[in-house]
């Protein structure tokens, strides 16, 4: 079955780098990207721009409303997503627990439909 990692966190940390830095190449997530290839659980994913580069998009009667910057303001936000596909939800989590962002953000790990 096929899950969604959404990785959350704070956008600066000494864990995520400054925001000029892709998180993604920080050798902790690129050894992690490379075990969970080999184990034959890891699909896709990717870091993202902070959230200074959002647009926001809402349809609401037919009127079209953007706005820049993200929908939510907290302290964390949506900082990459991996796309894994695990034999159930008890590997998923094992999986997400062992990137390295869950050791200062969280992870959410929800099933594709």
């Amino acid at each position: 079955m096929q899950y969604l990692m959404l990785i959350c966190g704070p956008e600066t940390s000494p864990e995520t780098g400054p925001q000029d830095t892709d998180p993604a190449l920080h050798p902790d997530a690129v050894a992690w990207t490379e075990q969970m290839q080999a184990r034959g659980v890891h699909r896709f994913g990717s870091a993202l721009h902070p959230t200074s580069s959002a647009t926001t998009v809402r349809m609401r009667e037919e009127e079209l409303l953007f706005s820049d910057g993200p929908f939510a303001e907290t302290k964390e936000q949506i900082l990459g997503f991996d796309l894994i596909d695990c034999a159930d939800l008890d590997e998923a989590i094992e999986v997400a627990a062992s990137h390295p962002a869950a050791r200062f953000g969280s992870i959410e790990v929800r099933p594709l439909w």
